[in-house]
């Protein structure tokens, strides 16, 4: 689909810029809060109408980047995503603000499906994954540390989105106009691995929600709960994020040595224990153990998540419909989150969402042994009728030159006609072996 490069920098570029909105919500959310005429619920809402409108993308756009072509869609996604969030960060109407919000949502819809589509056709896209999610953890925890130091306002954190979507434009030239796809076999079948990627987006979406529940009530467990400073709480956060760069980077450099089954099984109930921890924090060390441990495993999970998405399907479309699952989960978190923990208590919230996650993480394992678990071998090439092997090779680590690369087009199978009729030889036809009596039948 997209050129093979070493390092795909334009797919990981507009990686980050689609991803950025969600990871600075919280900031976006408060600020809006404090900068103009809205109350905790209304600025929470407007967050989950950016998110809710980045979802829809997503969902509309799965489809149409081969036909729409790479360059055009992704150049599209960054001219809505500077118009809108820079406008909204330029306005204190609060009509124009919401509709920037939501035009810039769906620009940075727009940018991540035109990234998971590429990463998808990339022959490592865990390792390009990876890259995207260290590269939008580190410019997310810049802005944690700069933006208050630039004064009170709702516009720093949106002018900051809208300022990297126009610093990755220059990239988009490297992207290709068209995309040339000449597997039709794999066109033509339809969406792969229905059923898995059906579990895999709907355990997504639960699992996001559980994540942004937490995420989006954590400031409120550290200054109410904890009884620590606003100060602290965000240099809390800021540690918190420049640890789950090195949990990226352990991510990458791990690779596909345990497969995709361990990591996702195993990190996410490791993620519900932070998480029990963290909304029973009661002092600083108990909630900064909670917070940094849960930044750290979360990004992990995630890039494993998104590398079994882009394994489904070559052409991308699982990865976007996969990511804009989860972007449904990311905006409904912080609503649950509030809700539960107005009702039940911080702790109650924290064990809810530890089960929740505990039980979700049995089908996401399951999705990731069946589809990403298994080593190409021999009689693999159509087993149960249909997927092809470059597909089935791409989805297990398995070493570059020994297997065909993904997408690509299986050896046609030629029948090579016999003749029925076959003539009955003669006896004097056939002669010993030896020297003698070739000679002899030679005339020699």
């Amino acid at each position: 689909m997209f050129a093979r490069t070493t390092t795909p920098w334009p797919l990981v570029a507009l990686f980050t810029a689609g991803y950025l909105a969600p990871y600075l919500l919280p900031t976006t959310v408060g600020r809006l809060d404090s900068g103009l005429p809205l109350s905790a619920t209304q600025a929470g809402a407007v967050g989950s109408a950016l998110l809710l409108s980045s979802a829809a993308a997503g969902f509309l756009l799965a489809s149409r980047v081969d036909r729409v072509g790479p360059r055009t869609l992704a150049r599209i996604g960054l001219v809505l995503a500077v118009l809108g969030y820079g406008s909204a960060a330029l306005t204190h109407a609060v009509p124009a603000v919401i509709a920037g919000a939501v035009v810039g949502g769906f620009g940075s819809g727009t940018a991540t499906t035109v990234a998971a589509s590429g990463i998808a056709a990339e022959r490592d896209p865990h390792r390009a994954s990876t890259l995207g999610l260290l590269c939008v953890s580190a410019l997310a925890g810049a802005v944690y540390l700069t933006v208050p130091h630039l004064g009170p306002g709702h516009g720093q954190p949106l002018a900051a989105i809208a300022l990297t979507a126009l610093a990755v434009w220059p990239l988009t030239g490297r992207l290709p106009v068209r995309t040339v796809t000449a597997h039709t076999r794999v066109e033509t079948a339809g969406l792969p691995h229905r059923r898995a990627g059906l579990v895999l987006a709907g355990t997504l979406l639960c699992w996001s929600l559980a994540q942004n529940s937490l995420w989006g009530v954590s400031g409120r467990i550290g200054i109410h709960q904890a009884h620590l400073s606003e100060v602290t709480v965000g240099a809390v956060f800021a540690i918190a994020l420049g640890t789950g760069l090195v949990g990226v980077i352990g991510a990458g450099a791990l690779g596909s040595r345990l497969g995709r089954a361990v990591p996702i099984g195993a990190g996410t109930a490791l993620i519900a224990g932070c998480i029990v921890l963290s909304a029973s924090a009661h002092d600083l060390r108990t909630f900064a153990t909670g917070e940094i441990a849960w930044n750290t495993l979360y990004p992990i999970v995630l890039s494993y998540v998104l590398g079994l998405a882009a394994s489904l399907d070559p052409r991308g479309r699982w990865a976007v419909l996969v990511g804009s699952a989860s972007s449904l989960g990311t905006a409904a978190g912080p609503l649950a989150g509030s809700v539960l923990s107005a009702r039940a208590g911080f702790p109650a919230m924290g064990a809810i969402l530890a089960v929740g996650l505990v039980v979700i993480a049995v089908p996401m394992t399951g999705v990731a042994l069946h589809t990403g678990g298994r080593l190409l071998v021999p009689g693999t090439v159509r087993r149960r009728g249909g997927t092809p092997a470059a597909v089935v090779a791409a989805s297990t680590g398995s070493p570059c030159g020994t297997v065909p690369q993904i997408g690509a087009p299986e050896q046609p199978v030629v029948e090579i006609p016999m003749d029925t009729l076959a003539a009955v030889p003669a006896q004097g036809d056939y002669y010993t072996a030896g020297p003698q009596q070739t000679a002899a039948a030679t005339g020699g």
